[in-house]
């Protein structure tokens, strides 16, 4: 693309270290049950997993809340365990209960697995008809779970509070762990290569159990995984922006930040952005960190929180975002409440 294509992209920009008068926005999970045309074609369509691979459409609910709201960025539509099902593992959704992957790994053979590399292609078509769609300042992301938080589903086969079936299983047989671990990184490499080279403008690393790792099991774990994807990824596309976003990690962001080569980084909700501005690189794009809760609530809870970030961030790029994923319950006004009160 051409540099003058690039630079009407705001939230591109400002991933990439540039300061702007202007704070962009996006929200994790934006597009989703909170949006009454979300609903409506996911009643269409039927189960999630069929959404996602219905390339028409993830695209389409990948561009409704950018229709509805104008962010500056639109975030794929897709789950974090398209690359466990592309590895071999089956995976479906229980109504109220959440994903479901077989065999679990803490009781079958990373080799008894068969690819299906489909499931990426699939993935690849959404991107191509979302990249052909979008104008040309709304900055496109792709996205894949890190490592860690990919191996706590693939090892115990669903989620869970406290990740105990995984950190045991990676403490028992730390070689096992780590093939598995080495085989996700790959796999998570050719996936999100294979995003770019269809369309995206910037990726998003989701760490989302990264908070219940210990300090050296998040070395080995959370930081080493992910510095060896963002280098690869980088030795491909030197300027391509990489959000790296490990959700609870407190303190350990700082050797997050230092050590895996993210150019930006997601903060939680419970993280205090003095703090954050305090200790972090200087010069290091940083996004978030709204508690989806406060948004819900709106009112003086949203102003005054909002009023804070902004405040707080104001003198190095920023993405505004919430601290983790907007909730099914979320008012769609107060979301046009959020936008005027960063963008005002």
């Amino acid at each position: 693309m051409p540099d003058n294509y690039d630079s009407q992209k705001l939230l591109l920009q400002t991933l990439r270290g540039k300061k702007s008068d202007q704070t962009p926005v996006w929200l994790m999970r934006q597009a989703g049950r909170y949006l009454p045309e979300y609903r409506e074609l996911r009643t269409q369509k039927g189960g999630f997993l069929e959404l996602c691979y219905d390339a028409e459409a993830a695209a389409e609910v990948t561009i409704q809340p950018i229709k509805r709201f104008g962010f500056d960025g639109a975030i794929l539509f897709s789950d974090i365990l398209i690359v466990p099902h592309a590895m071999g593992q089956k995976l479906w959704f229980e109504a109220g209960e959440g994903p479901r992957l077989a065999p679990r790994l803490v009781d079958a053979a990373l080799s008894s697995l068969e690819a299906a590399p489909e499931h990426f292609e699939a993935i690849y078509a959404t991107v191509r008809r979302v990249a052909s769609e979008l104008d040309d300042k709304t900055t496109f992301m792709g996205f894949a779970g890190s490592p860690w938080t990919v191996a706590t589903y693939m090892t115990h086969g669903q989620g869970s509070k406290d990740q105990s079936v995984t950190r045991r299983y990676a403490y028992q047989d730390e070689l096992a762990f780590s093939e598995l671990i080495d085989a996700i990184i790959d796999n998570t490499v050719e996936y999100l290569l294979g995003q770019i080279e269809a369309g995206v403008d910037a990726l998003q690393l989701f760490d989302s159990w990264a908070g219940s790792l210990s300090p050296a099991q998040f070395q080995k774990w959370v930081i080493a995984p992910n510095a060896e994807i963002i280098a690869r990824l980088k030795a491909v596309h030197p300027d391509l922006p990489i959000i790296g976003f490990p959700k609870g990690a407190g303190a350990k962001l700082i050797a997050y930040a230092n050590e895996t080569g993210a150019s930006a980084l997601g903060l939680d909700e419970t993280v205090d952005p003095v703090w954050a501005d305090k200790n972090l690189p200087k010069d290091l794009p940083v996004q978030g960190n709204l508690d989806p809760l406060a948004l819900i609530v709106g009112g003086e809870a949203l102003e005054k929180s909002t009023a804070h970030i902004l405040k707080t961030f104001a003198e190095r790029p920023h993405v505004f975002n919430l601290g983790h994923g907007i909730l099914p319950d979320t008012p769609i006004e107060h979301v046009e409440k959020l936008l005027t009160l960063v963008r005002q």
